[in-house]
Parts: C-alpha cells; sequence; structure tokens
C-alpha cells in the first residue's frame, strides 16, 4: 500500500496570500495517483487552502500528517507547497489560521511524525521557503536527524526563498517533470535521488538551490512510466555481449536499408536484422556506440562492430547478476 498526503495552500487569514500553490497540489496529485500505464499508484488525500471557507488549519494539518505516517504501508509521502518560516527555534510550515511564523507546524514535528513511522519508505517533500532546514539537528545544525526509511527533497536550502514562475513554484513544476518520466531510468522507475538530479541539474548556482537528504540503503520507485524500451530486449544486452568489454562485429547482412544496388554488398539477412533493431535502440538509448564509424549503418556497411558504453556495461552487469 502507498499513501500520499497533498497540500497546497494559497490562502492565510494573517499572512500574505500565494498563487499556485494549490495548482501545484493538484498537479502533484495528479501525477502520483497512476503509473502512466493507468494502473494505481498512490492513494492520494489532497488538502487545499483556497479562501475564507476553505481553510487548512495548523490542526487539520498536524491531523492528517500524523494519519499519513500511522499504520504499517510501503511507502508515505508528504508533499507541502505553502509559507515556510524559520528562525532560531526551528523551521516550520504555515497553516491557513497562523498569524505569525512560529505559530505554524514545526519542521521537527513532522519529522518526528515520519522517524516514528512503520512505514517502509517516508519521503518528505516541500516546496517552502526555507524548507532546507528540515531534519537538521536542532541541537547541532551540522547534523542530520534521519531515521533509517526516511527521505527529505526540499525546494530551498534553509536560507533561501523559493520561487514562483507562470503560477507554480520553480520546484514543484520540475518535480511534476521528473515524476512524469524526465528522471526515469531505462526500466521506467523515477526514484527520490533521480528527481533530486534531474531538479539539480535543471537549477544553475544563482537559483534556488535543492536539498535531499536520505537514510536509507535502497531507493524506492515513486511511479513507474513507459520504458524507453522493452524489458525484453534490455535483459538480451548479455546475449549480445556476454563479457565485458566485448566488439559486436557487424556487417551489411544486419543492415535492411541500402543505398543503392552494389552486387559485391550481401543480402540483408532476416535474423541479423532483427538484431540490428535492437542494437540501435540500445545506441538510440546510450547504451551502444559505434567502434570506428559515426552511425551504426556505416558501422554496419564496413564492417565494423559496435560496443557498450559505460552506462551499457552498468546494464549488462545488471541483467547478468539478475538485478533487472
Amino acid at each position: 500500500m502507498r499513501k500520499a498526503l497533498i497540500v497546497g495552500i494559497d490562502y492565510y487569514n494573517h499572512v500574505g496570500g500565494l498563487h499556485g500553490c494549490v495548482n501545484d497540489a493538484y498537479s502533484v496529485k495528479t501525477v502520483l495517483e497512476r503509473n502512466s500505464d493507468g494502473t494505481v499508484n498512490f492513494g492520494a488525500k489532497l488538502l487545499t487552502g483556497t479562501g475564507p471557507t476553505d481553510l487548512v488549519t495548523r490542526a487539520s494539518l498536524r491531523e492528517s500528517i500524523k494519519e499519513l505516517f500511522s499504520g504499517e504501508c510501503e511507502t508515505a509521502l508528504f508533499y507541502f507547497a505553502g509559507h515556510g518560516h524559520i528562525e532560531s527555534t526551528g523551521g516550520y510550515i504555515i497553516p491557513s489560521d497562523a498569524s505569525s511564523g512560529d505559530e505554524g507546524l514545526p519542521l521537527g514535528d513532522v519529522l518526528t511524525f515520519a522517524n516514528s513511522s512503520k512505514a517502509r519508505n517516508r519521503i518528505i517533500v516541500l516546496d517552502s521557503c526555507h524548507s532546507g532546514i528540515a531534519g537538521t539537528s536542532a541541537t547541532a545544525a551540522a547534523f542530520a536527524e534521519i531515521k533509517e526509511g526516511t527521505t527529505i527533497l526540499t525546494a530551498s536550502t534553509a536560507e533561501q526563498y523559493a520561487t514562483e514562475e507562470n503560477g507554480s513554484g520553480v520546484f514543484t513544476s520540475l518535480l511534476v517533470d521528473a515524476l512524469g518520466g524526465a528522471a526515469a531510468n531505462l526500466v521506467g522507475d523515477v526514484t527520490p535521488g533521480s528527481i533530486y538530479a534531474h531538479v539539480d541539474q535543471s537549477l544553475g548556482p544563482w537559483d534556488q538551490r535543492p536539498v535531499f537528504k536520505t537514510n536509507i540503503k535502497s531507493f524506492v520507485s515513486l511511479r513507474r512510466v513507459q520504458a524507453a524500451i522493452a524489458l525484453g530486449e534490455l535483459q538480451r544486452i548479455t546475449e549480445f555481449f556476454p563479457q565485458s568489454g566485448e566488439t559486436f562485429p557487424l556487417d551489411p547482412t544486419f543492415e535492411p536499408e541500402r543505398q543503392g544496388v552494389d552486387p559485391t554488398v550481401p543480402p540483408p539477412d532476416p535474423v541479423n536484422t532483427a538484431k540490428f533493431a535492437i542494437l540501435q535502440k540500445y545506441n538510440r538509448v546510450g547504451l551502444v556506440v559505434p567502434v570506428d564509424a559515426p552511425h551504426m549503418w556505416h558501422a554496419a556497411m564496413g564492417y565494423k562492430g559496435c560496443r557498450l558504453t559505460v552506462l551499457g556495461e552498468h546494464y549488462r552487469r545488471l541483467v547478468e547478476r539478475g538485478r533487472i
């Protein structure tokens, strides 16, 4: 079982309102609820603060977070978009009814609920100002207090503001892109680590900087998308390259498309052209490169070959060890 609490607050009774947090919450809910093939992913609960009659109060926010992390499940994920606050006592996320920052919900409480949860994986995602303080020790600022199985991903450091562009949080826009497939590996899994890498690469050194803190033994997949290459075809990589460092020999019989008619060139072999189609897919996703030729076509027509890239060698080992 996988469950997610998704919170977006635009309206505040006593502090300045925001504009894109509710839309961001809906976007995150939409992308998390189902995998790209339509299968159910997370059971999501949505809390939104849109106006005077639709508030996310401190009491309801705290109780919902407590409920999220109670009980046993595979993964419990908390997403928050709204105001954040920091002072000497720590960081806070701000509900609709808070009149000052320190009346918000302490991030220390959120982490306590997560660390004490029986869920195997606990994910905290914060798109709020100063959110990078989450998980920091109250007594030793250089250290984090994260129990094994807990991961924190935030929009900015403890010192920074989280920005919006075009009615959406910059961080959440990248988060949704990542979950949509931009951060997927070759078997279609999107993990917290790959999401962070996508966000980190997308933001320059002068932008807000995301923060990633985790204490895990292995990453959980947060969403599955259509893989760049079919699993059965990927698993054949050890058939083409039984040993590390090998070159797969090619010749014109592998290439079904010819330029002109040359009687000295042997005709295509259906068995070889079927293999070549898979090798070309490997090439397109960065697993294989032609040897001494600019393209795979030239390698085949020139009696050359192809070899695995570093990434290809990695996936060859995974298949060899039965990991995929």
